[in-house]
């Protein structure tokens, strides 16, 4: 439905140390060298010493030099803590266990991606019959010796014939594209490079696909340059790509992404266009049929979401937001006369949130969000309820993807505690029966969770989810992990993890805040904490820290907070604000120089989120959030370890570089404040296990040491 397109020692006498507060040896950070860089804007002068360090590490042999120094310094440091070792065996434990991702059937074959457990990258096989025996078709495991390049997006052929897919190298967005003879299990030629935030696309007749791309980056900028001019394009197979054609681009807005699809049954070709990371499109059409196929944009003004369910003929369903904040279902009939298709309204909008929407077995089929659960219900063509799916829990859901006659579809059902289950689903019956249920080393029953809600700093009642052992003793406050994120409409739903259970099988807590800025509630969600409403995100996260204090779930110094990417952001802007309440902090690959986040690569879209730092108004408010010019020389900080990756392309390392230094060289207190920075290695897509595991160790291990969570 989205467009995928982030303390020291208190100030006591007479006090006996906590196991986190024992004696430190003196960390040495490295010297960095700071350089004279003032910048005026708007009558405000902003000091930026570490601008070098937004240099790319492969390209600047000082960068590359700092890296290295600060990777020793960290590596040293956290060789001292003594359950590193026991994380790393038990996270080992918890990933071995088979993964299976869902069934996309075409031709009468299914294809899905499987995982045996400590495989670096999963692998794609194919079976001819539903309980048949699987078929290695791609197995990016024997693509590089670390295991760091894989495998990306994979789309079959509708005849099953052939296999669409992406290669992706060291964590990079960039993908280059290839196809693969599904008999033969070979290659073909067919090769496409400069592929970003795209969708794959198969023609109905297999003669070809559709994809989005941009122009080759000049020499030396591949993973820092911004990325602009997106294009369709149509590639014929068995032809060079230079021979590709153009179907679809805004020269005129530079700006605009596009990606294409085409729909169930080949007559259309559904493009997508939007300008940042916001649901708002604009839908053009192409009629394939036509003698001479030309685009006609249907939906224009990238005013409201438009996400494409399926069709029959010329009537199209999509879920929208247009004068429904929490979404509804509409249909339009495109062989209408009218330039814009009038709206008919199939589904309402609900008290919960449209999530997830798909046409299939002749049903309309549409997930929703209730306070941050899934439910699942199903409908008719012309609206009419038609009961709901069954689930197997309080939890997640997903999938239910096919073709709009075929009643066999597929879903995925996760919770905190339940590892992602694959159920076939069938539509004219409602049953739906386990198809991969993975076995795992734990026992759930060990397990609780619960959902919470607190109130935040101006009133609003927010969610938040607290996980832990059964029985667990919590007199005096246990160790605690608070993890958030806040933006883009991202929805943090209940979900499995192995890095989570490594934490609580400890007897840790993990605790999960649903903060404004997500999509848990709809658009007014989102909007309350985003651009001059972003301060709430941090309110939240402030508030969910003292109400987990004030329930007895944990302590001050026992309280840690995590966030990655725009969550990387939220640790770093909550840090400066609320240094007392936390004893570590976690930014991972986190977006820390508000003020230059829409000069890289894809940070030009997050203006939706962030605002523009060459406005006024909204440069005020960056300035006042922005983790790497708010931090406060002379304050008591938490013990923090920032982590990102040297081909991160998607928030560039050199945010988490400037910060850090910043960090090292402000007064802030005895606790260490180091950087992790991995090799090969990119945002987080296409990470290998033993990378997450190994980083996973270092993280749990560090924070244990401050909140005195005792490893055994």
């Amino acid at each position: 439905m989205r467009r995928a397109l982030l303390l020291a020692l208190p100030l006591l006498c007479l006090s006996v140390p906590s196991p986190a507060q024992d004696a430190m040896p003196a960390i040495h950070y490295p010297e960095t060298r700071r350089v004279d860089q003032v910048d005026e804007q708007f009558g405000v002068k902003v000091a930026d010493p570490y601008r070098w360090l937004e240099n790319d590490v492969r390209t600047d042999p000082a960068v590359r030099q700092w890296v290295t120094e600060e990777n020793k310094v960290t590596d040293a440091y956290l060789a001292t803590l003594p359950g590193r070792d026991v994380f790393r065996r038990r996270l080992k434990a918890l990933y071995d266990y088979e993964r299976f991702g869902l069934p996309v059937k075409k031709g009468g074959r299914y294809f899905y991606s499987h995982n045996s457990g400590l495989q670096n990258q999963a692998v794609l096989y194919v079976r001819d019959r539903l309980d048949g025996e699987g078929r290695v078709l791609i197995d990016p495991n024997t693509w590089s010796k670390d295991g760091a390049t894989a495998l990306g997006e994979w789309v079959p052929s509708e005849d099953g014939r052939y296999v669409l897919y992406s290669i992706q190298d060291g964590g990079t967005d960039w993908r280059t594209v290839k196809v693969l003879d599904v008999a033969t299990g070979q290659p073909a030629a067919d090769t496409v490079e400069w592929v970003k935030f795209s969708n794959l696309s198969w023609a109905k007749d297999g003669s070809g696909f559709y994809y989005s791309r941009f122009a080759a980056p000049a020499e030396g900028a591949k993973f820092q340059a911004l990325n602009e001019n997106q294009q369709v394009y149509f590639h014929k197979i068995g032809t060079l790509q230079s021979a590709d054609r153009l179907v679809y681009a805004t020269p005129d807005h530079p700006k605009y992404g596009h990606s294409a699809q085409v729909t169930d049954d080949g007559k259309w070709l559904v493009i997508t266009t939007a300008e940042g990371t916001d649901n708002r499109y604009e839908i053009t059409v192409v009629d394939l049929t036509a003698p001479n196929p030309t685009p006609r944009t249907i939906f224009k003004g990238l005013e409201n979401e438009w996400s494409y369910i399926g069709n029959q003929g010329g009537n199209f369903f999509w879920a929208t937001n247009k004068d429904a904040p929490r979404l509804r279902v509409v249909s339009t009939n495109l062989y209408a006369r009218s330039a814009v298709p009038p709206l008919h309204e199939v589904v309402p909008e609900d008290k919960a949130v449209l999530d997830g929407a798909s046409l299939v077995g002749g049903k309309l089929v549409l997930s929703y969000l209730a306070d941050v659960k899934t439910e699942v219900r199903r409908y008719t063509l012309d609206g009419k309820p038609d009961g709901t799916v069954a689930l197997p829990g309080i939890g997640s859901a997903g999938g239910f993807g096919g073709d709009p006659d075929d009643p066999e579809t597929f879903f995925a059902f996760t919770s905190f505690t339940t590892p992602s289950t694959i159920y076939r689903y069938d539509v004219a019956s409602g049953k739906a029966d386990v198809w991969a249920a993975p076995k795992v080393a734990f026992n759930p029953v060990d397990y609780e969770v619960a959902q919470h809600f607190y109130t935040s700093k101006d009133g609003t009642r927010v969610p938040i989810f607290v996980f832990h052992k059964k029985g667990l003793d919590l007199k005096g406050g246990a160790p605690t992990i608070l993890y958030g994120y806040g933006g883009f409409n991202i929805s943090l739903t209940p979900a499995f993890s192995p890095k989570q259970m490594a934490w609580v099988e400890q007897g840790g807590v993990f605790a999960v805040a649903n903060l404004r800025g997500g999509g848990e509630y709809g658009k007014a969600w989102h909007d309350a904490g985003r651009l001059a409403n972003k301060q709430n995100v941090f309110d939240d996260m402030i508030a969910a820290g003292e109400f987990l204090i004030a329930q007895g779930i944990t302590t001050k110094d026992k309280l840690a907070i995590q966030g990655g990417s725009n969550g990387g952001l939220l640790v770093g802007a909550v840090v400066n604000q609320r240094p007392d309440l936390f004893a570590a902090a976690l930014p991972a690959v986190g977006v820390m120089d508000m003020l230059r986040f829409d000069r890289w690569t894809a940070g030009r879209y997050w203006v939706d989120d962030y605002g523009y730092p060459s406005k006024e108004a909204d440069f005020r408010t960056l300035y006042r959030y922005s983790p790497y010019h708010n931090i406060r020389a002379g304050v008591t900080y938490p013990a923090i370890l920032a982590t990102t990756a040297d081909t991160d392309d998607r928030v560039v390392p050199g945010h988490t570089f400037k910060y850090v230094a910043a960090l090292q060289a402000a007064d802030i207190g005895p606790k260490p404040h180091l950087a992790r920075i991995e090799t090969r290695a990119g945002h987080g897509s296409g990470k290998p296990t033993d990378k997450i595991i190994e980083e996973t160790a270092d993280l749990w291990a560090f924070t244990a040491k401050w909140t005195g969570l005792e490893v055994k």
